[in-house]
């Protein structure tokens, strides 16, 4: 955030960036259907998973008619229609497994895929905003939810994109706590300030509560065998070096990353909100993976890098405000507890696995288990693209350095489980 300023301002809102009360970055209200004219679309769309294993979902699109975008007219039609052609697009590149890709993605997938995405500004990859964001509706009159497409990988599929989901659910008191935070300090205001990160912290620990939910719905050895390639993407991605043709509209191969938890919105926003400063190579990949957002969330986080610094109020006003310091080194805190679990999960789901499997290559099993059969290219990287454990420590080792100086014992005190060290 930039320097703190008293200058008057419009009071800064979350409404001009699309972000809702009641669900902040997630997509209200999801369409289930499109007009009768896309049903080849959704025919196969919701049948991907069980096509993939049939090895026939290539053959279907082969077949699929070229159809117009044209009559898409809402901003949710073109949310499902982008759903449902990354989720076809993943299925088709990964149909046969890292040694059997393609080069080039048919014209009848590529050239609508293309057009939706422009419409949108998303990649014409399957992205955060995508398979969490607008892949929900209501099983029952009880407020259960289910996806709307799947890929392969059974009930583990569904779990981890539901956690997900819940855990963007969880950052919504945080995220309406935005506007009172930075109009707070705008106007010199260390009481609402202060409320408004109480709240904040509240939900960073509500986050981190309900990503624990990873280790009770997503099955290691399923994720990292089955799914874990169909978030994959073509961009340094040694089974796709160089990258996918998209047929009809680009000659050349095109390069994108595949699904990441950096896509999501929500920790660009509580970094530059808490004043994060993050390393030259993995803020680049942080910065990159805004390019998988919505325009108007982008938009959102690159307006409150220009508003003035939360931390520096705090520093100023640390002296005679212990309960405003203490609410923003909480936050900090938090903010780096809950990537900790992050790197704790990574290494369940993907670091040992990853070792197994290269045990079991190692020994000869080639059949039985989704291990025995996982992919190898990407054993050190995330789906993203990126040195998965050194980008994840780095990442939080630079949230940690955003503590006011003297804080350690405001962690300390926080009990078994703060001492985000030990991680």
């Amino acid at each position: 955030m930039a320097t703190f300023s008293t200058e008057t301002k419009v009071p800064f809102s979350l409404d001009p960036y699309h972000v809702s009360a009641d669900l902040g970055f997630v997509l209200q209200a999801p369409l289930q259907e499109l007009p009768e004219y896309y049903q080849p679309w959704m025919d196969i769309a919701f049948q991907v998973s069980d096509l993939v294993q049939s090895h026939t979902l290539r053959s279907h699109i082969d077949k699929m008619p070229l159809l117009s975008v044209e009559y898409l007219k809402s901003h949710r039609e073109l949310r499902l229609a982008h759903l449902a052609l990354s989720a076809m697009t993943m299925g088709y590149v990964w149909q046969e497994g890292e040694d059997g890709t393609i080069e080039r993605l048919p014209r009848t997938l590529a050239v609508p895929f293309w057009e939706v995405s422009g419409c949108l500004g998303l990649p014409p990859i399957l992205t955060h905003a995508d398979a969490v964001l607008a892949n929900w509706k209501k099983k029952d009159a009880d407020g259960n939810l289910e996806l709307l497409v799947t890929l392969p990988g059974g009930d583990s599929v569904r779990g981890f994109f539901m956690v997900t989901l819940l855990v963007e659910l969880a950052a919504v008191p945080a995220l309406r706590s935005i506007p009172a935070v930075v109009n707070g300090v705008r106007q010199g205001d260390g009481e609402a300030v202060a409320s408004a990160l109480e709240v904040l912290q509240q939900s960073l620990q509500d986050m981190t509560d309900t990503l624990k939910l990873m280790h009770v719905f997503v099955e290691p050895s399923i994720f990292y065998g089955i799914m874990r390639i169909y978030l994959s993407g073509w961009k340094d991605n040694p089974s796709m070096p160089h990258g996918l043709v998209y047929e009809g509209v680009e000659p050349e191969p095109v390069q994108l990353s595949g699904g990441s938890a950096a896509q999501s919105s929500l920790l660009h926003c509580f970094d530059q909100l808490l004043g994060v400063q993050h390393e030259a190579k993995s803020g680049h990949f942080l910065h990159r993976m805004r390019d998988y957002m919505l325009p108007a969330h982008r938009r959102l986080i690159q307006d409150l890098s220009r508003e003035p610094s939360l931390r520096d109020f705090v520093q100023g006003a640390r002296a005679g405000d212990a309960r405003l310091s203490r609410a923003f080194q909480l936050c900090v805190t938090r903010l780096v507890a809950l990537r900790s679990d992050h790197i704790n999960m990574v290494s369940r789901f993907i670091s040992v696995p990853a070792g197994r499997a290269r045990q079991l290559r190692s020994q000869g099993h080639t059949a039985g288990g989704a291990l025995s059969r996982a992919p190898v290219a990407l054993e050190e990287r995330g789906t993203g693209g990126s040195g998965i454990m050194t980008f994840l420590k780095t990442v939080r080792d630079r949230t940690r350095d955003a503590r006011l100086p003297g804080s350690s014992g405001v962690l300390r005190d926080q009990g078994p489980g703060w001492d985000e060290d030990s991680q």
